[in-house]
């Protein structure tokens, strides 16, 4: 391997360079700002229930929805069949939206170091990221699939590239 120094007498190419190298000593800010950005649009997949990669969470199943519909009073005639509040509580449910929609509030990020880290303080956000099966987890009422929230999208990516670019503010 052959070594070299390169010399540079250039004032403004200095000076970006030192810019660099103090940003890139402490990338805390440009983590926050992009840990911030990731929170703000894996709570966005909630509402529109898809994965980062954009493909559909797998729909309610019947007992997921027969439980839900079982929480509260006035969703079934007395005939059995849906009241029309029921109806509109079954039309505006969505996999992963619980009655407290604590998964979707709970998602946080936290920088340690150069480190970002993006998740949920919620104990079963896991089964619902990767999903199980009753034979592996007997407490299930059925098999969850999974349903990734959280993770990056081609958005988040163009994002992440601009909030970089920002913080190096070399133009």
């Amino acid at each position: 391997m052959t070594a070299f120094t390169i010399t540079i007498d250039d004032a403004a190419v200095l000076a970006a360079l030192n810019r660099l190298r103090q940003r890139t000593a402490n990338l805390g800010p440009v983590l926050k700002a992009i840990g911030a950005d990731l929170v703000d649009s894996t709570k966005q997949r909630f509402s529109t229930a898809t994965a980062p990669d954009g493909a559909p969470w797998a729909p309610n199943s019947p007992v997921t929805i027969a439980r839900y519909l079982g929480l509260t009073r006035g969703n079934f005639k007395k005939d059995g069949g849906l009241s029309k509040k029921g109806a509109a509580r079954l039309g505006s449910k969505r996999p992963l939206t619980g009655e407290s929609r604590e998964l979707a509030r709970q998602i946080h990020y936290n920088v340690a170091g150069n480190v970002l880290e993006v998740g949920s303080t919620m104990e079963y956000a896991a089964m619902q990221q990767f999903g199980g099966t009753q034979e592996r987890f007997p407490h299930l009422w059925g098999d969850i699939p999974a349903r990734p929230f959280l993770g990056l999208s081609a958005a988040d990516k163009s994002a992440i590239d601009e909030t970089v670019a920002e913080y190096l503010d070399l133009l």
